[in-house]
């Protein structure tokens, strides 16, 4: 009888669930499943990622934290330029939508290592495309 009862609240569930990712999305004053709504509109998401290596001071100096502003910097350009190469090869349009830096700082426990840190950053865009 338990074992039922589970099997019934589990079912209801996956079907709420299911029931709830179809459910309608108002755009542009459209009502629309949410299935539909890149396809019909031609949205894509598109992401991007990339990291590399500084060598820098590791550290709170004021040389350290320039080296690691420069690194985000180099993020968020590289943000700005992938929409006008998005726009070059397959979109109509382009918006951010995300953008993340990350930096980890590798410090040097012997010789054979280089001082410096890693920059890891992700960024996400909406596009139409051509």
């Amino acid at each position: 009888m338990t074992n039922r009862i589970l099997f019934a609240a589990c079912a209801s569930v996956m079907l709420m669930t299911s029931a709830t990712a179809q459910s309608p999305v108002l755009q542009d004053g459209r009502v629309q499943a949410a299935f539909q709504l890149g396809r019909q509109d031609g949205f894509v998401r598109v992401q991007s990622s990339l990291n590399f290596f500084v060598p820098a001071p590791a550290g709170d100096s004021e040389d350290a934290q320039k080296s690691r502003e420069k690194a985000r910097r180099m993020i968020y350009e590289t943000a700005a330029r992938e929409c006008d190469l998005l726009k070059e090869t397959l979109a109509k349009d382009c918006r951010l939508e995300n953008i993340n830096s990350n930096i980890s700082t590798n410090r040097q426990y012997g010789s054979a290592q280089q001082e410096g840190f890693t920059i890891n950053g992700s960024m996400s865009f909406q596009i139409t495309l051509k």
